[in-house]
């Protein structure tokens, strides 16, 4: 046997394989938003060269469950990705922000996504707020399950996602104007 042909081998099959996975990697993994909350931080914005691509969601509307809503729908604009239910007292505060919002910038699309929640209990929720923005019905969490990383146990949830589909800032727990507004005015001023 040559150990030293067996060594060549060896060493251009690990060369090759890793070139294979770095590759894979990089098509499937890299760029892929995936929430880490650094020092316990409640409220993080990215740079532009920092974003990550935020997966797909995808799922029945909370008003009307025959339609399908889906974050791709919203390609080219901003879009505020607020994760609520009808059982968190915080969530209450924070709506008619985001209805402000979602009036104040006709360019920002503003979509819910109703987590653990009743569908009753939820449209409800959303008729008495006169909440002006759809909703993703996801009962079960598993629609948010792409968004890994994001604590279900912090509903609510709200993250600024930019034209590209790079999540540009998380806020973790209730938002107001004051939080929101800084944060869209830099995201919707990039090119």
């Amino acid at each position: 046997m040559n150990w030293g042909r067996l060594r060549a081998a060896g060493a251009l099959l690990a060369a090759s394989l890793a070139i294979a996975v770095s590759g894979c990697s990089a098509e499937t993994n890299a760029g892929t938003f995936h929430f880490v909350s650094p020092g316990g931080q409640t409220r993080i914005f990215y740079q532009p060269d920092e974003r990550q691509r935020i997966a797909n969601l995808t799922g029945p509307s909370v008003t009307e469950p025959e339609s399908a809503l889906s974050l791709d729908s919203y390609s080219g604009r901003v879009v505020v990705l607020n994760v609520w239910g009808s059982w968190c007292p915080p969530c209450r505060t924070e709506t008619p922000a985001l209805k402000r919002l979602s009036e104040t910038y006709p360019d920002v699309a503003v979509l819910g996504v109703n987590v653990r929640d009743d569908r009753d209990a939820a449209a409800d929720f959303m008729r008495a707020f006169d909440v002006n923005y759809p909703s993703l019905f996801d009962e079960s969490g598993r629609i948010l399950l792409n968004l890994r990383g994001i604590p279900l146990s912090a509903v609510p949830v709200t993250l600024v996602v930019d034209k590209r589909q790079r999540v540009a800032s998380v806020f973790l727990g209730a938002v107001l104007d004051t939080d929101l507004h800084p944060a869209l005015r830099e995201v919707l001023a990039e090119h």
